[in-house]
Formats: structure tokens, C-alpha cells, sequence
């Protein structure tokens, strides 16, 4: 058998796989191969939505089940052994993978990242693969596991049966956590950006725990019911009966104990738990208060929980002040583990400083990277009286009577202490505007507003701006914050995929973390937003990808300047797209265009929490009494317009880009090769073509995808050559006809000629590059012209074949030649 003949695929087939079975690897449990671990960027360019490939590697190999310990990249026999091991590494590292080989059949390269070998890399016979007993042994050296350590880390992640899997990031992140863990850290902090399945990945953490009997009492804490009710329905359901939420409506906790004389117990023989589960989630707000008798967590003994896990731990459980702070200091011998998205360092709080530096983060940079959260587009509106002021001059009065003081009020002034109602009017409409603009007026839409009372006026001015579909069903537009009895009881159907009202919700607070949001396309910021942990939890609510609804990409429309966070150096995710209204006031960006402290608390600022039983604001210890606050300005008769300004891009860097297709594409393209005699090497060298284009669709590039959008009919070299670096295009017509004139088919007879010539037509018609592919001699109209074998023996041999099908295509790109 010649293997220079033979694919890639054929080389896993007859040498690799059968190499991994000797050394002892089982094919069902321990060997995956052509494991695609990442979904492929999904890039945008004006209306144009396309999904790159996802990241793939040949093999992955697993210890056990949830234990990917090493990753095999393949090449055919015509590249060298190490050829892989670039790649091979590149994955490795992505999925924290200690051991990388790199394999072209006749031998293996091994490249151990443990440091655990004599030499970084080295070449093994295909005989000599490592068991996985010589490969777990290694790694259990380098992570210094003893045996009980091992059976804590080879638990089994929790399996429903449906197939699902927790992503690579997830299982990084819930190994890391184990093994911090098995080496005595109990202070943890996990960042994971907002979509990502931080509660999920949480879950899977707790389960091995539980299951291995390592940790035997639970508390999940976090600070919103909606948090709570959410992970006890969804990703906490398989703990079933042993878990309990805690609150007096489950009856886990039981206000009549103590009652009859005599009775005592540390909160004033008010209220006592039930001790008798295992997994308990409760809001702080449930077990703890300023009161003495509110400190309900005191019933239970300092050490009878074994792990707490603090869900978004960015509000404010781990400041030093905070009420909260004690109950974890109270289980101080706890493990503890915090989960956010944003980990929060001010002068007044640090998660860092509390929990350590992150044991795993992936942010939302990456995420979108990986095509596991959506991108997203910016639109800023602004308006004349947020950039100039607003100043009344002296003897003014509110539509109330009472006194305005003049000076001049700004941005920050607005829906806080003063209230333009025009100004409301035109976000209101600028908001329907941009629906109407859009073609699809019943978007999962959410608009963040200074606080629960401009929330309120918000809807109205909605309501007004959609009469016509408010009428048709009231729920069209909704407030949705902590102290709106009607508007919670439609937070589950706004959640809902399948459920179509309501559709515009307004918020202040409640809707800003946590939340999951499936299907939100548009979020409308119109209040100032001073924290980055806050802006990134806002952004947050729309970066999940949802298929069935092709909902894969979200707009901000931003009236209050927020989005001048993207050039803040702690921004990890900036947008594809930004744009500024023009003149003609559409919202809309362009088709076009290329895709590419006195810090906000998270109270609102008539002093009520946006989520039930939460009075307690999160980022500060417990009020000492009430705060009085002035009644807010109500001005009428302002005019209030929305000011011009130019069209503004950024990239996925966050730097300025190109507006049209071939310019996006050319940057792009750029990147990937630095010249063209870069890009015609690889192609010469390529022996199957469509690997350069799937290598460029991994990469966000769909060429037939970006083609189609140009709508030129191109062959995707000249594409690459003419967005890149200029080259005149030349269409498939002109290659075949140039091939033509150069008379290269005549130095064939009979059927090889006619068998030539249909391959220049399917080249022609259908852009087919591969033209050596046996698989096309089975269609027409080579099934008509005889049997593969049949035509193949036209031009002599196999090797015959080939060669004069390499000089049809050396013909079509002279220039690679």
C-alpha cells in the first residue's frame, strides 16, 4: 500500500485508530475522533448573518468520560510526522489538554506540556503509543493526585441520557475547580461570562462533590428570586428530594417555632429551619437582616455546611461592610465558591481579594470567538439635551409648582432628579422606530431605565408610540421591575421562547443579571451606566445564541453614552458593529457597514430593589434608617430633537474597519496571510483545495457565503486575491475559457478529453475545485462516460489520472503556479 496515496482519513482509519487500540485505548469510551469543540464564529456584515466552522480536532482521547487528557492531529503521508503538532498544541491548550502527538501514519510526535518528560518532544513507532495508564500516570504526577484525590476527579459528570455535554469550557472550568479543591484551596472563583452556563457548570461541580461523598451539605446562595426558582427548575433538578429551597412558602422554614413558654432558640424563638436536607439554595434576604432575629443562618451549626457556591458574586457578598459578608464568614470552614461574570475590584469591593484569583475564566471575548454567545451591534442616539444641558434660568417651576434651580442639568440629571417628558416621547419613539425600521416589530426587547418610577413613564410613552399593537393585546409593552405585582407575573412568559407577548419590557434593575433571556434581540440603554460590571451584566441579557428562533446576533441601542465602555482596557467582548444615526434618522444600520469613580449601585434611586424579597440595596451593608428623597422636577414644553452625527465602526478589536464586504473581508484576509505569494503557497500546496476555504470558514471567512453576498460569480481565489490585495477578479468563466485557449486539453484523446472537458464545465458551473475527487466521476455526466474504474483506465493508470488533473488546475491558477 502506498500511504502517499492515501487521504487523511484514510490514515486515521488504517494507522492511527488501530495504533490507539494496541496501546490499549478503548474505542466506545476513551476515543472520540473528529471532535468539533468550539460552534464557529458567527459573523455579521450588515443584514448578512454566517456561521463559521467550529474548531475540530482529529482526536481526543479520555481517561475517562469527563477527562480529556490527550488531543492526536492527523496529516496525510505527504506531510512529515510533526506537521500536526502546531495545531495539535493550539488545541491542547484550548482545551487544557497536558498531552499533544501529531501523526502522518508512520510515526508519532508527542509533545508533553506537563514538563513531566526528558525531552519536550519525541518521536514514538506507531507501536509505541502510551497507554492510558502510562498517560494518567503521568498526569497524576504533575497534579500531585493521591488516590483519594483521583476518585474525586474521575467522578462522573451528572448524564441525563439526552446526550447533552457540557461544552470544553465547562469541563476546564468544573476540572479546575476539583482539582483546586482536592488540594485543600477553599476560597474559589470562577469567571464566566454571562450565557456561558455559569449555574450549569456550578452543578456539575456540586454533583461530583456529592456523589463522591466529598462534600455532603450544600448551600447555593444568591440575592433575586428569579435566580433561585430558575436553577431549582432547570439545572438543578436532578437533585430531586434532597434539595430544598429556603423560605417560609416552602415550609423549610417554620415562623411558628418557639412560640409556647419558655421556648428559646438563637433568633428569639421566631423562626427554625428544617435541617434535614442535603442541597439548599436561599436568598440571602431569607437568613439573614439587620435584626438579630432576622440572622436565621445562625440555626444552623458553623460547620454544617461543607460548600457554599455564591451565585453572581459581583453584587456585593464578598465586600467587607456587606451584611451578607457574614453569613459566609459564619461557615468560614466551608468551601466556597463564587460565580460571576464580572468580578468586581473597587476601593470598597474585591471578589479577588475574597475568593483569590480566578481558578478559570472565559470571558465573552472568547465566547463569541467560539460562536457559543452572539455579537452584537451598536446604534448611539444622541440627544440635544444631553449633549448641551438643560438650564432653566431662575424663576422656573415644574408643571407641580415646584421651584426649579438654575443651573444647568445634565445626562446624569435626567429621569433622576429632573424629568424632560419630551425627552421620553422621543426615546419612546426612536425605540418603535428602530422596530418598525427593522421589519420585525415583535422583538424580544428590553429598555434599562434610571428606576423603577422612569420605568413607569417609559411604558406609557411605549404604549402611545404602539397604539396600534397595544390594542391588539396589552401585554405588547410591560414594566417589569421588583415592585410590579402584575408585571412579575409575566417575567416567566417574557422568558419564554415560545411565548410572544409580552414583547417591549421595561426595567430598571431586576432584568439586569441573571435573567435568561433566550430570544432578546434588541436592549435599549437609557440610563447612565458608571460600572462596568453592570454595563457587562446589561450586555449580557442578549448574548445568548437561540437556533430555533435564528436568533444569533442582538442590537444596543444606547441614548446615554454607555457604550463608551468598549474603550475602557477592562472590556473583554467589543461589538461587531457601532453606528451613529444620520440625518435621515434611520436606525437601522447600513447593510454595508463592516461587522465587526461614582460608580451606578444596584439600587434604584427611589431607594426600592427591582426583585422580591430583596429591600436590602446588594452592594451596601443593610440601611441604618430611611433616607429622605426629594420629589423629582417634572419640565414641559423643551424642544427635543436627536442630534447629528457620523457613522462610527469598530471591529471585533475594537478598532476602526472598512463598510463594504470586500473591504471586511480584505482586512480579514490580511490577517491570515501578510502577502499573496503567502496565500499562493498554500494553495499550490494544497492538495484538496476545499481544505483552504474550510480553514478560512473556522476562521469567520465563509467564502461562498461572503461571495454570494457580493453576488459576483467568483471562484474564491480571486476572491482572496481581489478583496486582499487588489488583484484584477476574474470570474470562473474567464479561468475555464483562458484554460481553453491555451489549448492544455488537446494533449488528450477520446474519452480522457471528453472526460477533461465536463471537469472544466462542473469547474465552470458550479465552482467545483476538488476536480480529482473519485467521488465526482459517480455523477453525471461521468456516470454516463463508463464506470470510475473505466474512466480512470482512459488515461492509463490511477497515478495517469491524477497528474493530467493537476495540470488542468496548475492551468486554471497559473499565477499559484
Amino acid at each position: 500500500m502506498d500511504k502517499r496515496l492515501l487521504n487523511e482519513r484514510d490514515i486515521c482509519t488504517k494507522f492511527i485508530t488501530p495504533a490507539l487500540r494496541q496501546a490499549g485505548w478503548d474505542e466506545m469510551t476513551q476515543i472520540r475522533e473528529e471532535v468539533r469543540f468550539t460552534k464557529g464564529r458567527i459573523t455579521v456584515q450588515g443584514k448578512w448573518i454566517a456561521r463559521g466552522k467550529g474548531k475540530r480536532a482529529d482526536y481526543i482521547l479520555y481517561y475517562r468520560p469527563n477527562m480529556p487528557i490527550a488531543v492526536v492531529e492527523a496529516k496525510d503521508n505527504k506531510h512529515a510526522v510533526g506537521d500536526g503538532m502546531q495545531q495539535a498544541l493550539d488545541y491542547a491548550e484550548t482545551l487544557d489538554i497536558p498531552f499533544a502527538f501529531s501523526s502522518n501514519g508512520d510515526a508519532f510526535l508527542f509533545h508533553d506540556r506537563t514538563g513531566g518528560s526528558q525531552r519536550l518532544e519525541t518521536e514514538l513507532e506507531m507501536e509505541a503509543f502510551p497507554s492510558p495508564a502510562a498517560l494518567w500516570q503521568k498526569y497524576c504526577a504533575w497534579k500531585k493526585l493521591s488516590t483519594t484525590d483521583e476518585r474525586l476527579i474521575l467522578q462522573k459528570y451528572f448524564d441525563d441520557g439526552s446526550g447533552k455535554v457540557p461544552r470544553y469550557y465547562q469541563v476546564t472550568a468544573v476540572n479546575r475547580a476539583l482539582e483546586a479543591i482536592t488540594k485543600g484551596q477553599n476560597r474559589l472563583l470562577l469567571v464566566m461570562a454571562t450565557g456561558t452556563g455559569k449555574t450549569y457548570t456550578a452543578f456539575q461541580i456540586i454533583w461530583r462533590l456529592w456523589k463522591s461523598g466529598r462534600k455532603k451539605r450544600i448551600l447555593f446562595l444568591a440575592d433575586r428570586n428569579i435566580l433561585i426558582d430558575q436553577t431549582m427548575v432547570n439545572d438543578f433538578r436532578p437533585f430531586g428530594a434532597a434539595m430544598a429551597k429556603l423560605s417560609t412558602r416552602s415550609r423549610t422554614i417554620d415562623r411558628n417555632r418557639g412560640k409556647g413558654p419558655g421556648a428559646e432558640n438563637p433568633v428569639g424563638g421566631k423562626r427554625s429551619i428544617d435541617t434535614a436536607f442535603e442541597v439548599y439554595l436561599s436568598l440571602y434576604q431569607a437568613i439573614t437582616g439587620p435584626d438579630d432575629r432576622q440572622k436565621l443562618y445562625r440555626e444552623f451549626t458553623r460547620g454544617f455546611f461543607d460548600l457554599i457556591v455564591v451565585d453572581e458574586c459581583h453584587r456585593g457578598s464578598a465586600a467587607e461592610d456587606s451584611a451578607w459578608r457574614e453569613i459566609l464568614e459564619y461557615f468560614s470552614d466551608a468551601t466556597q465558591i463564587g460565580l460571576t461574570a464580572t468580578p468586581k475590584e473597587t476601593e470598597y469591593v474585591s471578589n479577588i481579594a475574597y475568593f483569590g484569583d480566578p481558578v478559570y475564566s472565559y470571558s465573552l471575548k472568547q465566547g463569541i470567538s467560539d460562536g457559543f454567545l452572539a455579537p452584537y451591534k451598536v446604534v448611539k442616539v444622541s440627544i440635544n439635551v444631553d449633549l448641551d444641558g438643560y438650564r432653566p434660568g431662575k424663576g422656573t417651576y415644574d408643571r407641580y409648582g415646584q421651584e426649579v434651580e438654575d443651573r444647568t442639568y445634565g445626562v446624569d440629571d435626567f429621569d433622576r432628579k429632573i424629568v424632560i417628558d419630551d425627552r421620553t416621547r422621543l426615546v419612546a419613539e426612536k425605540i418603535t422606530d428602530f422596530l418598525k425600521q427593522s421589519g420585525d416589530r415583535f422583538q424580544k426587547t428590553i429598555v434599562f431605565c434610571v428606576d423603577q418610577e422612569h420605568a413607569s413613564r417609559m411604558r406609557q410613552a411605549l404604549i402611545n408610540a404602539n397604539r396600534d399593537l397595544c390594542s391588539v393585546n396589552h401585554r405588547y409593552v410591560m414594566r417589569i421591575t421588583g415592585g410590579d405585582v402584575a408585571g412579575n407575573a409575566q417575567l416567566s412568559n417574557f422568558i419564554d421562547p415560545e411565548s410572544a407577548y409580552p414583547v417591549i419590557v421595561t426595567t430598571s434593575r431586576l432584568l439586569s443579571t441573571g435573567v435568561d433571556v433566550q430570544t432578546c434581540r434588541l436592549i435599549v440603554i437609557d440610563r447612565p451606566i458608571g460600572s462596568m460590571t453592570e454595563f457587562k451584566q446589561i450586555l449580557g441579557r442578549g448574548t445568548r445564541v437561540h437556533e430555533d428562533t435564528n436568533k444569533f446576533t442582538f442590537t444596543v441601542l444606547d441614548f446615554r453614552g454607555a457604550t463608551s465602555h468598549f474603550a475602557d482596557p477592562g472590556f473583554d467582548g467589543e461589538p461587531a458593529q457601532v453606528y451613529v444615526p444620520g440625518k435621515d434618522g434611520c436606525l437601522v444600520p447600513p447593510d454595508d457597514a463592516s461587522t465587526t469613580d461614582a460608580s451606578t449601585s444596584d439600587r434604584d434611586d427611589n431607594g426600592s430593589e427591582d426583585h422580591k424579597e430583596s429591600p436590602q440595596p446588594p452592594d451596601v451593608s443593610f440601611p441604618k434608617g430611611r433616607v429622605h428623597r426629594q420629589r423629582k422636577l417634572h419640565i414641559n414644553g423643551i424642544e427635543v430633537t436627536i442630534s447629528d452625527e457620523q457613522v462610527e465602526y469598530l471591529d471585533d478589536r475594537g478598532l476602526p474597519a472598512t463598510r463594504n464586504i470586500y473591504e471586511f473581508a480584505g482586512a480579514a484576509l490580511r490577517e491570515r496571510f501578510s502577502t499573496i505569494d503567502e496565500f499562493y503557497d498554500e494553495w499550490r500546496s494544497a492538495d484538496n483545495k476545499q481544505a483552504v476555504l474550510d480553514k478560512l470558514n473556522s476562521q469567520g471567512l465563509p467564502m461562498d457565503a461572503l461571495i454570494e453576498a457580493v453576488g459576483e460569480n467568483l471562484d474564491p481565489f480571486d476572491f482572496v486575491c481581489h478583496a486582499a490585495f487588489g488583484m484584477p477578479a476574474m470570474t470562473r468563466n474567464d479561468r475555464a475559457g483562458r484554460l481553453r485557449e491555451r489549448q492544455v486539453l488537446d494533449r488528450h484523446q477520446s474519452l480522457a478529453r471528453l472526460v477533461l472537458e465536463a471537469l472544466v464545465e462542473k469547474y465552470e458551473a458550479e465552482g467545483v475545485l476538488d476536480l480529482k475527487n473519485p467521488r465526482i466521476l459517480q455523477i453525471a455526466p461521468f456516470s454516463s462516460m463508463g464506470t470510475p474504474v473505466q474512466i480512470v483506465r482512459a488515461f492509463g493508470t490511477r497515478t495517469d489520472f491524477v497528474r493530467a488533473v493537476d495540470e488542468i488546475q496548475l492551468a486554471l491558477y497559473p499565477e499559484a503556479s
